[in-house]
């Protein structure tokens, strides 16, 4: 296949774009910096503007089989100032303009779209089973996923499927939410974020590239699809079973009162509330889960 990643650099990106480029598809990188045509494996780099229209590099697009959009401002790379807010928005709204753009301009469009998206566009929910139906919420994440996936489903035609991938907690050692969370627990002094009992929809990364790849070979799929492990678990349980793995105690809280003066808004958005999200579209479309459960993605994360 020929296949055009946008935001194919980071954590998720860039080992997906390995893996795609692993199994002999010729992968192109739409990339904000200098177009790099030595990419390893069969993958290149292209620049772009992603600027809500379609630039020179929209000609990648037309005559490709699959776009992914994975493209936006880091969620928690910074405090959520109103200027850092509107950028993690406004990044995600241009970048998926830009590419339905490309698509609804292309003499040959891709026949699949997959376009980022996360569990936080249900908002908080409690304990709430959270299925890919279950209704939106109105918190800033749930808006920002909101408008992500509207933006996404204006290249859907009767020739391209459209998929909105609901992403969890990705776990691996190299980066996303794990790296952070350790040195507390190696100090012994780890422990529950807030009350413990919001849930944390988690999935380790070589299932979430898994489920991409099932993606990109089931045509029956279009829509959401939540990128969660099936056994969401509480965040006291998270902590307790990281513990566990890591050999150390896992029995002092992070005070909710304390997350809310550090980090502000962003502490109830990503720490102290949480969804209890379930994969039921991929596990109705047959994706096999490769870790279930989390001692056992935990364990093979610190086992590498």
């Amino acid at each position: 296949m020929r296949i055009v990643v946008a935001g194919g650099t980071g954590f998720l990106g860039r080992p997906l774009v390995d893996a795609l480029a692993g199994v002999d598809h010729q992968v192109t990188v739409l990339s904000r910096g200098n177009a790099d045509e030595s990419r390893r494996n069969r993958s290149r780099s292209i620049a772009w503007l992603p600027d809500g229209t379609a630039g020179a590099w929209a000609s990648e697009i037309d005559g490709a089989d699959v776009v992914i959009n994975l493209a936006g401002e880091p969620i928690a790379a910074k405090r959520w100032t109103t200027d850092q807010k509107k950028r993690i928005a406004e990044s995600r709204r241009l970048a998926t303009r830009s590419i339905t753009a490309a698509i609804n301009a292309a003499a040959a469009p891709p026949s699949l779209l997959v376009n980022g998206s996360a569990v936080g566009y249900y908002g908080p929910c409690g304990d709430e089973v959270l299925t890919e139906d279950a209704a939106a919420g109105h918190d800033f994440l749930a808006n920002v996923c909101t408008m992500w996936e509207a933006e996404a489903q204006a290249a859907a035609s009767n020739r391209t499927r459209v998929v909105m991938v609901r992403t969890g907690i990705v776990l691996e050692k190299d980066g996303g939410a794990l790296p952070p969370m350790l040195p507390p627990f190696r100090f012994g002094a780890g422990g529950p974020v807030g009350s413990g009992r919001q849930y944390w929809p988690w999935i380790h990364r070589a299932d979430w590239i898994g489920l991409l790849q099932w993606i990109l070979q089931t045509a029956a799929v279009t829509g959401a699809v939540n990128a969660t492990a099936p056994n969401p678990v509480s965040n006291a349980e998270f902590a307790h079973t990281l513990g566990r793995v890591m050999h150390r105690p896992s029995l002092l809280p992070a005070p909710g009162f304390a997350l809310r003066v550090l980090l502000g808004e962003m502490a109830d958005g990503l720490l102290l509330s949480g969804q209890r999200a379930i994969p039921r579209r991929a596990e109705q479309g047959g994706y096999t889960f490769r870790y279930r459960q989390l001692d056992e993605a935990l364990a093979a994360i610190f086992s590498n």
